[in-house]
């Protein structure tokens, strides 16, 4: 089990959860911090304090004072008025993961709600009551306000649910998993609404799945550059140490070790070729820069886990406004491994062309078919690829600059978060179809090798690919086969080359 206590929540416990269905639960210390700030809550509402979005109206309307007897009217209001998002629902593993991130910041006793409200979240979890949350309607400025406003519905007993395979009502959903409504209480509709557990969610997958593809980039290259009849050389590791960029390095490892013991590269040892291009010699530069931007998006993104996104915040007994809904922490790190993986897609791209190409592929057939002319092997392969990176380029294009004033200008500067983790999505996706085309043709283009044989770990690469797909013995569709080793690739099979 997954016990929440809003300190220690990893993104591999959010994948456990989200994709694996971990079983969760809010462990008795966060209980009783939750209790402790539910008390101080409900003892400054015996007096006059005012307090944003516990007595108050919100954004533009947060001058409007709220009688007493309508703050659980005004907390029903604030989470049906939220719910407006549009387009093709999340799907059920990222509602998950953004299910299970918001029970933890809530876990961590900050946000002044009943630990009941937590524990909800949880159980919906457990019995696989998964809310229907589109996915377009965010601007990331008081956090993901409308993927966590169709989140709440459910809790209430509104919104709709996927409940085994089934699209059913909030209140239909929640009858047959034997769970009854919450009531929401004073603070609690907007404790659920603001912070950035949307695009924190699709970001904590996303971000697992591209450190997926920068190790099979290393894995993928090392088998193209052995087709090509590359060498090693410029992976020597007293290069890479004197630039000691952390990824350069590590990648640059990878390669070496994945190539040791190639019987290609001992055939042309006394080759008169000085050097390769830059898609082949400097792999470990722009692959170890993608593993470079990862590494602190992962940090940001573990710190987000655990922190406390909603406002106002309860601190020994004062109510605290701020700002920590604000996405601008992560939609900057969601841009950068767009951008990252952009130039992973394009360098391996590079690497096809080279391989496909009768100008570059040097003693390799034309496009990798047996018969050129009358068979065209792998030209469209590249075509599809380069269509790919295209797209990919385009998705690159930072939305954490494009700011849109909202709320009648109370909130002037958003980070368009959502919007960043959705085109992260696609990028992983582009990419992840890239890395498998070049894998398709490094394999080819070794058949023509044979007998001798790639390094010995990075033939453990090469029997996974075959083992999915067969070699291209004359023209056929490859569009089932880009789908076999993209698959492949998001499970891991080919990382799996990659020294311990």
């Amino acid at each position: 089990m997954v016990l929440l206590d809003g300190e220690s929540l990893t993104v591999e416990e959010v994948r456990a959860v989200a994709l694996n269905s971990e079983k969760t639960g809010i462990s008795p210390q966060a209980r009783r911090r939750m209790e402790a700030s539910r008390a101080a809550v409900e003892k400054l509402l015996e007096g006059e304090l005012v307090v944003y979005g516990v007595n108050t109206g919100v954004g533009k309307l947060a001058d409007v004072r709220i009688d007493h007897a309508q703050l659980r009217q005004l907390q029903l209001n604030l989470v049906r008025s939220h719910a407006v998002g549009v387009g093709r629902p999340l799907e059920d593993a990222e509602v998950r993961a953004m299910m299970l991130i918001r029970a933890n910041v809530l876990a961590k006793g900050l946000s002044g709600i009943r630990p009941e409200v937590a524990e909800m979240l949880c159980e919906m979890l457990n019995r696989g009551v998964h809310p229907v949350v589109p996915s377009r309607g965010s601007v990331g400025a008081s956090g993901d306000l409308a993927p966590l406003a169709h989140m709440a519905l459910v809790l209430i007993g509104e919104g709709e649910v996927r409940l085994g395979g089934q699209r059913l009502s909030g209140r239909q959903a929640l009858e047959r998993a034997q769970l009854a409504p919450i009531q929401l209480e004073a603070k609690e509709g907007i404790s659920l609404l603001n912070g950035t557990q949307g695009m924190l969610a699709l970001g904590s997958l996303e971000l697992l799945e591209a450190e997926t593809l920068a190790d099979t980039a290393d894995v993928v290259c090392a088998l193209s550059l052995d087709a090509l009849r590359g060498t090693p050389s410029a992976f020597d590791e007293r290069i890479h140490a004197s630039r000691p960029h952390p990824g350069q390095v590590a990648s640059a490892r990878n390669l070496t070790a994945l190539l040791e013991g190639s019987e290609i590269r001992a055939s042309h040892l006394a080759c008169r070729r000085v050097q390769d291009a830059y898609s082949l010699r400097c792999a470990p530069q722009v692959h170890g820069a993608v593993r470079d931007v990862l590494a602190p998006a992962r940090q940001a993104f573990s710190i987000e886990l655990n922190s406390a996104t909603d406002t106002p915040l309860v601190f020994d007994g004062a109510i605290l406004s701020g700002g920590n809904f604000h996405g601008q922490p992560l939609a900057i790190w969601l841009d950068g491994m767009a951008m990252a993986l952009a130039s992973l897609a394009g360098i391996s791209e590079r690497r096809v062309d080279r391989l496909v190409n009768p100008e570059l592929n040097e003693g390799l057939p034309a496009f990798l078919a047996a018969n050129p002319g009358l068979e065209s092997g792998l030209m469209m392969a590249q075509v599809t690829a380069a269509a790919l990176v295209a797209e990919t380029r385009v998705l690159a294009n930072p939305a954490s600059v494009q700011s849109i004033t909202t709320s009648g200008n109370k909130e002037d500067f958003v980070s368009m978060g959502m919007y960043a983790a959705l085109k992260l999505k696609q990028v992983v996706e582009t990419t992840r179809a890239v890395l498998a085309i070049e894998a398709i043709c490094a394999a080819q283009g070794l058949e023509f090798l044979l007998p001798m044989q790639t390094g010995h770990k990075a033939q453990r690469a090469y029997r996974a690919i075959r083992a999915a797909v067969a070699p291209l013995g004359g023209d056929r569709s490859l569009s089932a086969d880009i789908a076999a080793v993209a698959e492949l690739i998001r499970r891991g099979d080919l990382s799996r080359a990659l020294p311990a």
